[in-house]
């Protein structure tokens, strides 16, 4: 799996919040670049500052750290 892939698996499973459901479909990957899809996943994340505790805790797995 590629880095565009995998980061296009991390924002489906951020958007889905549990479901099993593709928002972003894999075609599209062709016309992204990794640069907006890493900055799609930032944006995701930043906007959980409003959830439970417990929905940030499985967020957590997505972010990554240098």
């Amino acid at each position: 799996m590629n880095e565009k892939e995998k980061l296009l698996q991390e924002i489906n499973a951020l958007l889905s919040y549990g479901e099993e459901k593709d928002f972003i479909d894999v075609s599209l990957l062709e016309y992204l670049k990794l640069d907006a899809l890493e900055n799609i996943k930032k944006s995701l994340i930043d906007k959980t500052s409003d959830l439970k505790e417990e929905d940030k805790e499985w967020l957590e797995q997505f972010k990554k750290y240098s």
